[in-house]
């Protein structure tokens, strides 16, 4: 017996679990955990390995996922990783992707190729306290997709649309967010 892939994507397997969660909503509430030590200076680094979803504590993952943050020498580093900032984008473009392969296929779109370049701008006078006036974090990102898919130009644009709406990582960053930062 083969398994009917699309994108990558197991379409049995898809479907089985679109009709689970319809039948079960409580099983689509996941909970995902980092955690984060500081090493030196910019430098701190986290690890990823647990995370809660489908009503259960998930123990695929035998080994952490470990990233350092760092900061380039003109932001008082030493290029130890990427910076958060970029770190954000690098999550940015991997949701987007993940989400318009996913929906891609349910469409029974194939997806012969993406690649994704974003960029944002910052002012560093909104980090610093200096500007009351100017937000600390991105001003704009920008996320240009460049797909070649089996379907039309429009329906490339309204499935972005969908896409844009329904990435969770886009979702999170174009909406306000509560975020509690307490000591413990």
């Amino acid at each position: 017996m083969t398994t009917e892939t699309l994108n990558g994507m197991d379409l049995k397997q898809l479907h089985e679990t679109v009709d689970a969660i319809k039948g079960d909503p409580e099983i689509a509430h996941f909970e995902f955990r980092n955690t984060n030590r500081w090493i030196q200076g910019g430098e701190n680094r986290s690890t990823i390995q647990e995370f809660y979803g489908a009503r259960k504590w998930d123990d695929s993952r035998t080994e952490p996922f470990v990233f350092t943050n760092g900061e380039p020498p003109v932001l008082l580093g030493s290029n130890e990783g990427a910076n958060p900032v970029e770190f954000l984008l690098h999550a940015l473009a991997g949701c987007v992707t993940t989400t318009t392969v996913l929906h891609a296929a349910a469409r029974g779109i194939r997806i012969d190729s993406i690649s994704t370049r974003l960029g944002g701008a910052i002012d560093l006078q909104g980090l610093l306290g200096l500007d009351p006036n100017v937000a600390p974090g991105y001003e704009s990102i920008q996320v240009e997709m460049d797909i070649q898919a089996d379907c039309s130009d429009e329906e490339l644009d309204e499935l972005l649309g969908f896409v844009r709406g329904h990435s969770p990582v886009c979702n999170t960053v174009c909406r306000p967010v509560p975020v509690t930062l307490r000591r413990v």
